[in-house]
């Protein structure tokens, strides 16, 4: 038996409810998101999402990672329609969820924009960032990179005051023994995604990890299956792991639909062993299988 299972989704981009975009938002970044979800709509459909949703129930997770763009357009109406899909997720206590960039599309109250999802969040119910919830020998590490951006950017920035509780936090000897699992929507990997779409300050993310540690990176965005690393203390090498859209029919630009188990075990040794389970959408038959597992080392 597994110490820790984690179910790993992100990008559900759920179907926005009526009064999600208004006359006011003409005049806004919601226009121009309005525009291209008309487009791509037919990509993102519930009917996929609650097949996954399903699936994941099925296999009991310990917790649920959900690395964030659970909205378009960051209207009132859908946060609301997103808490209540959080709702019916799970105990807000086993789900920890780190903000998309479509969740901040436009300029509002700073992180207080997150307090509807304040429960899933962390155990403190804040809306600052980072956040650090113990569930047994795991300690997740819950970053926020959404920020409001022009149009036609959907970068993302963690800050320095971020960074620098973030560096306070993965040193704390209180964590030191814990499997240590750092939550954000971008990418901090060079190249994962355009310029126009990546981690402005991920530079300062790597140095703060290459410091101070870390044994696995979980994100979201790039709406690809992604597997990396980064450099951690020493020489070290620290997994990081992305999963496509949890909504998504395939058949075009990304592919269909996947989540990822997460099982993190220890050997005869006791060294700790990551296995990873790619479960997702065949696009043949339209169920939810199992696509391949490895381990990451």
């Amino acid at each position: 038996m597994s110490i820790f299972r984690i179910a790993h989704l992100s990008d559900p981009h759920l179907p926005p409810p009526k009064g999600a975009f208004g006359w006011r938002d003409i005049a806004s970044k919601r226009l121009l998101s309005r525009i291209a979800w008309r487009r791509k709509h037919k990509e993102h459909q519930p009917d996929v999402l609650a097949a996954i949703v399903a699936d994941i129930k099925a296999y009991a997770p310990d917790h649920i990672a959900l690395t964030g763009d659970l909205t378009n357009f960051a209207s009132t109406v859908e946060v609301e329609a997103a808490r209540l899909w959080l709702s019916s997720l799970g105990a807000s206590d086993r789900i920890t969820l780190s903000p998309g960039n479509h969740d901040a599309l436009v300029k509002g109250p700073g992180p207080e924009r997150f307090a509807p999802w304040s429960d899933w969040l962390g155990d403190d119910r804040a809306t600052a960032f980072p956040q650090v919830r113990l569930r047994g020998q795991v300690a997740i590490f819950n970053l926020c990179s959404a920020v409001p951006t022009a149009p036609h950017l959907a970068t993302g920035r963690l800050g320095q005051a971020q960074l620098a509780r973030l560096d306070a936090l993965l040193a704390d000897p209180a964590h030191r023994d814990h499997f240590r699992v750092v939550l954000i929507h971008h990418p901090p990997i060079r190249g994962a995604v355009s310029r126009r779409k990546s981690l402005d300050d991920q530079d300062a993310l790597r140095e703060v990890l290459a410091r101070r540690g870390g044994d696995l990176v979980l994100h979201g965005h790039a709406h690809e299956g992604l597997v990396s690393t980064m450099p951690g203390p020493a020489g070290a090498a620290i997994p990081v792991l992305g999963a496509p859209s949890a909504s998504a029919m395939g058949g075009g630009k990304h592919p269909a639909a996947r989540w990822h188990a997460i099982e993190i075990d220890r050997d005869d040794a006791g060294a700790t062993v990551v296995r990873v389970i790619a479960r997702g959408l065949d696009s043949r038959t339209g169920q939810v299988t199992e696509l391949g597992r490895y381990v990451l080392a």
